[in-house]
């Protein structure tokens, strides 16, 4: 590998690392990035995967304050998260890659919308927070073990999704011990998903190991400042590279 594109795949992993800590679309940055270089998308998307659960670790230890006092909602949700991850993962291993690349692009396209409409998905659960009270039920546990599949297969903006899930089941929750349980469960979906493709799928180790300790440093630095950084400039970054992904794909 030229030490060109070393360089730019681990930057990418420290950029993920971070925007997975902080919203959860970080696959947009290392998918494309590998695609740009040649990868095969499945491959790119398995190395991609495993590169990944690092970060989130990282992340989770970051959060580590916000999930006391968690402990029972983070075993119950992840129960649902894991399953939804493996479902994932074993499709994208059964479907055929040609499936892989036509149905990515449309998946993009929803992440990118999540991404485009983030601060309005945001204010709408503050405004449900300050209203009502509210327990996560079935129907909690259901939409979590989608996003789960959805995450095993792909995976970006499956942060997003888990906010929204989440905000809205638990509306009394501050934000930030929301956004911490996603991360737990993010990772998670990672994390069960690359242990299927590290027996089952080729991946691009190198790729892989770059992306994990450049992820790593980005959920450190994104847990512990990174929330300082302006949110629109972060958005106009992520649709950029949602977009020459998707070009790069068709």
């Amino acid at each position: 590998m030229p030490p060109l594109h070393a360089l730019a795949i681990f930057a990418a992993g420290v950029a993920a690392g971070g925007i997975n800590t902080l919203v959860g679309s970080g696959t947009l940055i290392t998918f494309p990035v590998l695609l740009a270089f040649g990868y095969a998308p499945v491959t790119a998307n398995v190395s991609n995967t495993v590169g990944l659960v690092p970060g989130s670790v990282a992340g989770a230890i970051g959060y580590r304050r916000e999930l006391e006092g968690q402990r029972a909602r983070v075993l119950r949700f992840a129960t649902a998260s894991t399953a939804g991850g493996v479902v994932g993962a074993v499709l994208l291993l059964s479907l055929p890659a040609s499936a892989f690349k036509d149905i990515v692009p449309a998946f993009i396209v929803i992440a990118l919308v999540l991404i485009v409409v983030q601060p309005q998905i945001g204010r709408a659960l503050e405004a449900r927070r300050t209203r009502t009270r509210g327990h996560p039920g079935a129907l909690a546990m259901v939409a979590v073990f989608a996003t789960g599949i959805y995450g095993g297969y792909f995976g970006a903006a499956q942060g997003i999704m888990l906010l929204a899930i989440l905000g809205l089941s638990l509306p009394t929750e501050d934000l930030q011990r929301v956004n911490a349980l996603k991360v737990v469960l993010a990772g998670l979906v990672n994390l069960v998903a690359g242990i299927i493709f590290v027996f089952s799928s080729h991946i691009a180790w190198l790729a892989a190991l770059l992306i994990a300790v450049g992820s790593i440093i980005g959920g450190i630095v994104a847990s512990r400042w990174g929330r300082r950084l302006p949110a629109p400039a972060l958005r106009a970054v992520i649709v950029i590279v949602g977009i020459t992904a998707i070009v790069r794909l068709l």
